[in-house]
């Protein structure tokens, strides 16, 4: 059962994009399984790789890039090298110039999330920090990733 105002447990299902992460030997801890901050580096290599993928990040030279301002993570298992994962990748808001993303990670051959989380952007001048729109570009590549549930009506 799930606690009131906790998000349940969610399946692969649920994330319109899949990508494949590897655990490394320093990601455990002294506990042997990965620690917590770990997951916190697989949510921004998912969601920056597909960025990077699509061709909308430039993480040089870009005139835009993505500031996080709020973070969050639930663990329901341990994950631990050597398993292999895989990120799910979701938008949950798209607004004008910020994104809420949600990722959730699933060890090999899970359905459940053994950990899933959420991270905002605020889309930034490179210069200045200021807030700017989201690029078309970006916007295009982002809105693939909402959820079809998300858009019914």
């Amino acid at each position: 059962m799930t606690e009131p105002g906790k998000a349940p447990r969610e399946t692969r299902g649920r994330y319109p994009r899949l990508v494949p992460l590897a655990t490394r030997w320093g990601d455990n801890d002294v506990y042997g399984h990965v620690n917590n901050v770990v997951y916190y580096a697989f949510f921004d290599t998912a969601v920056n790789g597909i960025l990077v993928e699509a061709g909308v990040l430039d993480i040089a030279n870009g005139p835009v890039i993505g500031l996080v301002v709020e973070t969050g993570c639930r663990y329901f298992a341990p994950v631990a090298f050597p398993d292999a994962l895989v990120a799910g990748v979701r938008v949950a808001h798209l607004g004008r110039s910020s994104v809420r993303y949600e990722v959730a990670i699933f060890a090999a051959g899970a359905d459940e999330a053994a950990a899933q989380g959420h991270f905002v952007h605020v889309y930034v001048d490179r210069q200045t920090r200021r807030p700017v729109p989201l690029p078309e570009a970006l916007r295009s590549v982002l809105t693939s990733l909402v959820p079809p549930e998300a858009t019914a009506p």
